[in-house]
Order: C-alpha cells, then sequence, then structure tokens
C-alpha cells in the first residue's frame, strides 16, 4: 500500500532530519563547565566533570580519536559562538578514568533468569607490527571472553576472561559464584549440555536458599 503523497513527504522531511547535527548546550551546563579553581597554591582551573563528559559523548557518537574528538568539539564551539575553552585530548584520556561510570548495574529484585555463552577475542599486538615491517607472519593470539546475563534486561551481571583452551563448562560455577542474587533458572546452549554442568547450577542455587 503507497503512503500518500503528503505523509510520503513528511516521510522524507524525517529521514533528512536524522542526518542533521544539533547540539544544545543549556546555559547551566556553560555555567559548570568550568571547575571552580583550587584554593592549593600553584593548582590550576581544571574542567568539570560534565565538560569531560560531553567531549567523550561527541567521541563516541562520532567514534574519533581523542585528538579528532578535540578538534569537533573546538568547531562546534565556534559555531556556536560562546567563550569556552576545550579540554585537550590529554586532559580528556587522564580524567576520562575517574569519571563515574554511567552504565552501573542495577539488577531487579527477586530471582534472576541467567543466560551464558562465551565468544572468542582475537588480541592485537606486536603480531601485526611484525609482519608489516618485516613480512614475518605472526601467530595469532586468541582470548575466551564468557558471560552471563540477566534475561530479563540484557544486563551482564558476570565475566571471565580465560585462555582460548579453556572449555566453556568449567567457567560456569567461576560466572555463577559472581552473582550475588538468588538464581531461579539457567539457559545455555549445547556446549554446556552435561551432569558437571547441572551440579555446579544445582550447588548455586541451593547456596542461595
Amino acid at each position: 500500500m503507497a503512503l500518500p503523497k503528503a505523509n510520503w513527504a513528511e516521510y522524507e522531511a524525517g529521514l533528512c532530519r536524522r542526518g542533521s547535527l544539533t547540539l544544545w548546550i543549556t546555559d547551566e551546563a556553560m555555567v559548570d563547565w568550568q571547575a571552580a579553581r583550587r584554593s592549593t597554591p600553584g593548582d590550576q582551573a581544571s574542567y568539570s566533570g560534565s565538560a569531560i563528559a560531553t567531549c567523550l559523548m561527541l567521541r563516541t557518537a562520532f567514534k574519533l580519536p581523542l585528538r579528532q574528538a578535540e578538534g569537533l568539539m573546538k568547531s562546534v564551539v565556534e559555531l556556536l559562538g560562546c567563550a569556552l575553552a576545550v579540554p585537550d585530548h590529554t586532559t580528556v584520556s587522564r580524567r576520562a578514568m575517574k569519571l563515574p561510570s554511567i552504565s552501573e548495574v542495577h539488577l531487579p529484585d527477586g530471582p534472576l533468569h541467567v543466560l551464558i555463552d562465551s565468544t572468542g577475542l582475537k588480541v592485537y599486538g606486536a603480531g601485526e607490527w611484525l609482519l608489516e615491517k618485516h613480512g614475518q607472519r605472526a601467530r595469532r593470539t586468541w582470548r575466551k571472553l564468557h558471560l552471563a546475563v540477566d534475561a530479563n534486561s540484557g544486563q551482564i551481571v558476570a565475566s571471565v576472561l580465560s585462555g582460548q583452551d579453556v572449555d566453556d563448562p568449567s567457567q560456569v560455577g567461576v560466572l555463577l559464584g559472581q552473582i550475588p542474587q538468588e538464581i531461579e533458572q539457567v539457559t545455555a546452549d549445547g556446549a554446556y549440555d552435561g551432569e558437571p554442568t547441572y551440579d555446579v547450577i544445582a550447588a548455586a542455587s541451593t547456596s542461595r536458599w
């Protein structure tokens, strides 16, 4: 069924608006952009946490390295015509490690339905450099990331990083041991099927009763 011309024009306008770059900086954010100057002699004024978080948000949204994110933030401030100093990439990198996490996990009350699985991670290092400079074929290195996820919220509730030769069932107990709440159900694929896995799940569930 075709859309009427009026609706189609509105639909196309909506698609164009998705590509619009619009950034609002409120008066409150501008006031709080610069942190209060410290009273200790010799210390300089630093940027507030919201200023650092804004730079990191732009970096994440546009998938930019820190230096390019600094340039983008300077361009935005210039276009806005406001007198805001932009943190340099070194400051952003240093302060990012001290910012509180915005993805703190808050699990729902009651027993959890836990999903368990693992995935392989390739480790990048000097091997690529040797291949590029000397033509030597590097030996690939892998790690395995084991995850336990709350089925209702999709939040990661436990994780283990192991070597590539570690089998999946051996990490079930380690994952469940990181979860403080009662476990109502555990779901995994056929790689975990076996009596050892059942025994570990039963023991973990019993210990929380």
